[in-house]
């Protein structure tokens, strides 16, 4: 279990204590290699506990670069640009649970949490492991107890202890994030953690 003193070196808040060991607790996460990845990973995803919720304010010129398929004119993407409602309607709609773009699913269910639980079908799984109906309260997952729990959720769900424990981070971030983006600073925070956890 962590402490309020390890969090404080960390530079992670107080109010992460209690919902860090009831994640940990709830979802096996028990050994320091497998809790330093989980705080590192976590560390990476949302700004070292401070982002809770996805950022969607893209200008036209990036919004064509990540969704080419979505904004492939500079005219389309214009008329999103910097609309983050706008933007989650029309990249998130009628995938992983979510109706289609009028629907207002993509913004409701977009990301959010430790691991930016993201739309209907994972907000719905989730809220049934942790006991909570993330459906109809989805800002719960902005929450730290909620933001942690849903992380532990997704954690569990795609095994991730394994890799921790063969310290296979590549993996466990294609896992996570579909690649190997922020390699390097996802190894220097479970490297950090791990030094921290096990003093």
């Amino acid at each position: 279990m962590v402490n309020k003193t390890q969090l404080e070196k960390l530079h992670i808040g107080e109010q992460w204590v209690d919902a860090l060991n009831e994640t940990f607790e709830r979802f096996g996460i028990v050994t320091h290699a497998q809790q330093a990845s989980f705080i590192g990973q976590c560390g990476h995803e949302c700004g070292n506990f401070k982002v809770l919720e996805e950022n969607l304010n893209y200008r036209a010129e990036t919004l064509m670069k990540l969704w080419k398929s979505r904004f492939p004119t500079l005219e389309i993407a214009n008329e999103y640009a910097r609309n983050p409602k706008k933007i989650a309607n029309k990249v998130y709609a009628s995938r992983m649970g979510n109706r289609d773009e009028s629907s207002g699913d993509g913004y409701r269910f977009r990301g959010r949490g430790c691991i930016q639980l993201t739309g209907h079908a994972n907000y719905y799984h989730a809220g049934t492991a942790c006991g909570e109906d993330f459906v109809i309260n989805p800002d719960l997952v902005a929450t730290p107890k909620y933001a942690a729990m849903t992380a532990g959720w997704f954690w569990n769900t795609h095994k991730l202890n394994q890799y921790a424990d063969a310290r296979d981070y590549v993996s466990m971030t294609k896992k996570i994030n579909g690649g190997t983006i922020g390699l390097n600073d996802r190894v220097k925070h479970i490297s950090h953690a791990l030094e921290i956890l096990i003093a």
